[in-house]
């Protein structure tokens, strides 16, 4: 009997690597160090599961973390698929969530035309509002535009923990300490509330309010989730420890630790002794964390590079 193509490419693969490749269902964790083949094991799981006819493209959704990785992963699905296939969905975290909000964001009130700002717009959108916000501590007579940078840096950092401006405010008016620090969060509180205003008001996102708007999206519209979690029976999250833990957040509301479909699974690939966007709020120990809250899952290690 011949080789299915799936067949021959996976001939090439170690013990490891061919095992989270075929595992049938649930989470697996991958613990994997630079060069050990973590690309080649998600694209042949795609692969594998649309050549069994385990899944059609529309039902796996890969998750990357620059636009560079999930081109370079289509194109190698594309070389080993047939021509006119349908593609699964491959995107970064970002480029999903925008694709969700344009389809779906209506159902929460975003005007689905809605442009995404660079961080230099963020900037002048800030300074040219400067005198919207409520500011005394963060707006000093010398230099007003002193602490705009370093305010954004800290909503961005808000928006990786999926910290509202509303839990800001609660957090404000409970914090209980020396007066003037009070008065600065109270002040940095009003700041990510008229910034939203700003943005909402101007159809405007930047690329933390993407993650936070698709989880209060599927939050207030359960309905809207249990689609999306019908559809993505399977998911593949690349470089994992660099997610932050709002990413992390979005990936247990469509793969849920409790509850969740017997035919579905959730890989996951990551290298727990480096996270690259450490900076960006990476939490490397959601690895941890995801053995915790998905106690059942198997895991692979990659050592041979």
């Amino acid at each position: 009997m011949s080789k299915t193509k799936a067949d021959r490419k996976k001939s090439g693969l170690n013990e490891p690597q061919k095992k989270a490749v075929e595992f049938e269902q649930g989470p697996l964790l991958v613990v994997a160090g630079a060069g050990t083949g973590k690309t080649t094991v998600i694209t042949n799981r795609i692969e594998y599961l649309l050549e069994k006819k385990i899944a059609q493209p529309q039902n796996i959704l890969a998750l990357t973390f620059t636009e560079k990785a999930s081109a370079e992963m289509l194109l190698r699905v594309g070389d080993i698929m047939p021509l006119g296939y349908e593609e699964p969905w491959v995107y970064t975290f970002h480029a999903f969530a925008d694709r969700i909000l344009k389809s779906e964001g209506l159902e929460i009130g975003l005007d689905p035309s809605y442009k995404i700002l660079s961080g230099s717009d963020q900037w002048l959108l800030f300074r040219n509002n400067l005198f919207d916000f409520d500011l005394s501590y963060f707006r000093p007579l010398g230099n007003p535009t002193k602490f705009i940078s370093a305010m954004l840096k800290f909503i961005s950092r808000c928006q990786d923990e999926n910290i509202s401006s509303g839990e800001l405010a609660a957090f404000a008016e409970t914090f209980k300490g020396d007066k003037e620090e009070a008065g600065r969060w109270a002040e940095l509180a009003g700041v990510y509330k008229k910034y939203e205003e700003l943005k909402l008001a101007k159809s405007r996102m930047d690329f933390g309010d993407l993650i936070i708007w698709v989880i209060r999206l599927f939050e207030q519209r359960p309905a809207i989730l249990k689609k999306y979690r019908k559809q993505f029976a399977h998911i593949l999250v690349d470089e994992f420890q660099d997610t932050n833990y709002a990413q992390y957040e979005l990936v247990k509301l469509l793969f849920p630790p409790k509850g969740v479909s017997a035919d579905s699974s959730l890989l996951v690939v990551g290298d727990d002794s480096q996270s690259i966007y450490k900076f960006r709020g990476a939490a490397v120990s959601n690895i941890l964390e995801f053995q915790k809250d998905y106690p059942s899952a198997e895991t692979a290690s990659l050592l041979q590079n």
